[in-house]
């Protein structure tokens, strides 16, 4: 039965009797129907200490869900009257549940948990691995020990946010909770639990939107608010990526862009290049290096156009990076053959203009277009030289035998630049891939046919099956007509007339047109020449019947203009009509979701209140089992008068009296009967060790007669051993001496082979050495030309450099006098 209480103080008094017996679950329903009652609405001072030890005995019993009823209690008291004081104790109650979680983690051997989803621990699969899988006891005492602790601070995450969302009083508060919640998730590798967190907080964000009008509501408007909410999602954007869940980090993408557009005022540069960077990672991880160069190139400005004290190293990594990424972008865009069967150009278009949004683009961009972009900002004068020709070789050169090796020194580089840039690893297979392609395209419009081998020869990177598939796929996606014999270990290009390339097909380094493309070509200049003669012969024919056409055209318009604006304002109706009837679909639509989360939301009622009454239940079971204890006790002292009438109960219990063995436990009055029987028992072992003494003595006895039989055996058996070592030590002598005598002979046999080896020797040395050294002449006169050369072009670079740096100079000259002689003229 509750216990009501005129004063608050008088239940905390209660509680804390109950705790120093070591009753707590009495202690927690004391406090519980203090908060609970209707008597103390009004916030007090002693509610704050109340609710401390509520939530304390909450988390030693592990009953997360009358945290979660008294939270909400103690929300509704204070929250017009003193709102620091629930923060305080919800951050108390969090900082509990963590430390007694990281107590059970070094408690536990078991550092990561390996169950999916801490709602749902025990599923099916879960008994049946459990009953044949080989795990110790150790494994099981790990997971009995912190998974429930990790289950109960994932619990309290949950229940405080929902807590909290949608008040403006608490903002701040229910931001760390977030980030908290996030911190656990990643310690723990939760990626369940963290994709259930970012679905609360994304349905949080709906409902602040929804639920505007309420009196605590969040204002979205508001710029701190909005810089709360930005920097939670970044917290989560990281949180994803270091978790490698990339589809939750797509869409923590999409909320900051939702959040950007929300905001009036532009974000800050330090946030839109952290932004950058991270949606960067996340394009590169699903795929798509052209989304993943064009953030990068979105990175690169900003930090041009915001950072004063951007350094020319800085400079140089992130120019070097922006051009490898640009050119690792796929020449042919990426398409399964799935896309292909199922026509999904349309919806390849809208998920590249819905990315476009992201980065705040008007259109998608392409391959072409971030590489006019790079050129036309002359980012190449900031790259590293050893990168810098990698654009010419790959986009404007045309020299299909040195392209491979050219592209492999710049790779090598990059591979070289491993711990120092270990970003730009990722970009080496891309670029190889790019490098193939060009090579076959260059090589399509100088052979007409050429064998494998030499083919491989000019790719060395690559092996001959990776080769071969590059060249099917250029041939499937028809980005080059090329034909592979495998008889003849051949490929032919061009060799069929009726062939045409794509439209779109990637532009390169170009010399010539393939022979189908030439036939092409020469139909329609026969075409143009034709239409000029008839023009010759007949001039006057001509413009006559062109004369006709003409007014034939103006007839008809001038018939049908009225009938043709109709039906264009007939299309405008029915556009809008047609707008109109989907809006109302929407609407509908969000009606029927709204209907369908009430629903869901009066399940969670349901399934709250029936909780309730299972709960007072359980407190019922308790005052009946307390009842119960008293009827025990009195049938203990019944039979403690019978136990005390027997002869051994009168001689354990001589000394006690019947009032102080009501007092004891029944531990204890046991205890008391064993300690009986064992005195007896004492008794009996002594008499059987005087025995055993008996049985000692005379088995000591024996013993020593044993003795001197034993030490006179002994010695017979070391005079054999002895003999027999002398007698195998002589055979081991003579054996050696014959050894020996064999190995001078096979010496002196051998000796006479010396000086034919010297000979030998002098002569490959000779011959060697003389090779060495007309290859290092060689050598030295090609690196003397190299550098000869070097000097040469760096000198004129140079040159035209200070010319044009002299010609800036002259006009900024030239600028600045205009300017005075103007503010001169004006004056």
């Amino acid at each position: 039965m509750p216990a009501y209480f005129q004063r608050p103080e008088n239940a905390l008094k209660r509680a804390n009797e109950f705790l120093e017996v070591g009753k707590k679950q009495p202690a927690l329903d004391v406090l519980y129907d203090v908060i609970k009652s209707k008597k103390h609405r009004t916030w007090q001072k002693i509610h704050e200490p109340i609710m401390l030890k509520y939530l304390e005995l909450c988390v030693d019993l592990r009953k997360s869900h009358l945290a979660k009823e008294g939270l909400y209690q103690y929300k509704n008291i204070c929250q017009q009257v003193n709102i620091k004081s629930l923060e305080d104790v919800v951050r108390a109650y969090l900082k509990l549940a963590e430390d007694k979680t990281e107590t059970a983690k070094e408690e536990s051997q078991q550092m990561v948990l390996d169950i999916e989803d801490l709602d749902n621990i025990q599923t099916p699969e879960s008994v049946l691995l459990s009953a044949v899988s080989g795990e110790d006891t150790q494994d099981r005492t790990d997971r009995l020990l912190l998974t429930p602790w990790v289950k109960f601070l994932w619990e309290s995450y949950r229940q405080c946010l929902d807590l909290l969302r949608n008040n403006s009083k608490v903002e701040r508060l229910y931001h760390d909770i977030a980030q908290q919640a996030f911190k656990f998730c990643l310690q723990y590798t939760r990626k369940a639990e963290f994709r259930k967190l970012c679905d609360n907080l994304r349905m949080h964000l709906g409902q602040i939107q929804r639920h505007h009008n309420q009196s605590t509501a969040i204002n979205l408007n508001n710029p701190e608010s909005q810089s709360m909410h930005l920097e939670t999602r970044l917290v989560q954007l990281d949180s994803a990526i270091s978790m490698e869940l990339w589809q939750e980090a797509f869409k923590a993408v999409e909320d900051i862009h939702g959040l950007f557009a929300l905001s009036k005022k532009p974000p800050k540069p330090q946030l839109m290049a952290n932004y950058y960077n991270k949606v960067s990672t996340v394009f590169w991880k699903s795929g798509n290096a052209l989304f993943h160069a064009c953030t990068l190139h979105r990175l690169y400005h900003l930090s041009r156009e915001m950072r004063k004290n951007l350094t020319q190293e800085e400079m140089q990594r992130m120019s070097t990076r922006v051009l490898l990424a640009t050119l690792s972008i796929p020449i042919t865009p990426e398409r399964t053959d799935i896309a292909r069967l199922l026509d999904m150009d349309g919806i390849i278009v809208e998920k590249h203009r819905r990315l476009a949004t992201l980065l705040g683009l008007q259109s998608p961009p392409t391959r072409q277009s971030l590489i006019n972009d790079m050129v036309r900002f002359n980012l190449l004068q900031y790259v590293v030289p050893d990168v810098k020709d990698l654009y010419n070789w790959l986009e404007v050169d045309f020299h299909p035998l040195k392209l491979s090796g050219r592209v492999t020194k710049v790779l090598d580089w990059v591979r070289e630049q491993a711990e120092k840039e270990s970003d730009l690893q990722q970009y080496v297979p891309h670029l190889q891939n790019n490098t193939i392609l060009r090579l076959l395209q260059q090589v399509a419009q100088i052979y007409q046919s050429i064998e494998f081998n030499r083919l491989a020869t000019l790719v060395p990177f690559v092996d001959a099956f990776q080769l071969e598939r590059s060249i099917v796929d250029a041939a499937r996606h028809c980005d080059l007509q090329v034909r592979i014999d495998h008889s003849s270990r051949t490929l032919s290009f061009g060799s069929d007339l009726n062939y045409s390339t794509k439209e779109d097909s990637p532009v390169g380094p170009f010399l010539q047109n393939m022979p189908s493309e030439q036939i092409r070509n020469q139909l329609t200049a026969m075409s143009a020449s034709l239409a000029k003669a008839i023009q010759v012969i007949k001039p006057t024919s001509i413009l006559q019947e062109r004369e006709e056409q003409h007014q034939q055209a103006i007839a008809a318009y001038l018939k049908n203009a009225r009938k043709d604006h109709q039906r264009i304002l007939a299309r405008r109706q029915t556009i809008e009509e047609r707008k109109e009837r989907l809006e109302s679909l929407n609407i509908q639509r969000e009606k029927e979701e709204l209907e369908q989360r009430e629903a869901e939301m009066q399940k969670v009622r349901k399934a709250e209140e029936e909780r309730l009454r299972q709960e007072a239940k359980e407190r019922e079971k308790e005052r009946i089992m307390q009842e119960h204890e008293q009827i025990k006790k009195k049938t203990v002292r019944e039979r403690l008068e019978q136990i005390k009438k027997t002869e051994l109960g009168a001689k354990a219990f001589k000394d006690i009296d019947i009032e102080d063995l009501e007092e004891l436990d029944p531990d204890f009055i046991m205890a008391k009967q064993v300690e009986q029987l064992e005195k007896e028992k004492k008794e009996l072992q002594e008499r059987l060790k005087n025995q055993e003494k008996k049985i000692d003595y005379f088995e000591r006895a024996e013993r020593l007669e044993e003795i001197p039989l034993i030490k006179k055996a002994y010695e017979e058996q070391r005079v054999k051993d002895m003999e027999l070592w002398e007698l195998q030590e002589e055979e081991r002598i003579s054996n050696m001496k014959v050894e020996r005598e064999k190995a001078l002979e096979h010496k002196k046999r051998m000796s006479r082979m010396i000086e034919d080896k010297e000979n030998f020797l002098s002569k490959i040395t000779v011959e060697k050495l003389k090779a060495f050294q007309a290859r290092l002449v060689e050598e030295r006169k090609k690196r003397m030309e190299e550098r000869k050369r070097k000097r040469k072009e760096d000198r004129r670079n140079d040159y035209y450099r200070m010319k044009e740096e002299e010609a800036q100079r002259i006009h900024e000259e030239q600028l600045k006098k205009g300017e005075t002689t103007g503010s001169i003229t004006m004056s």
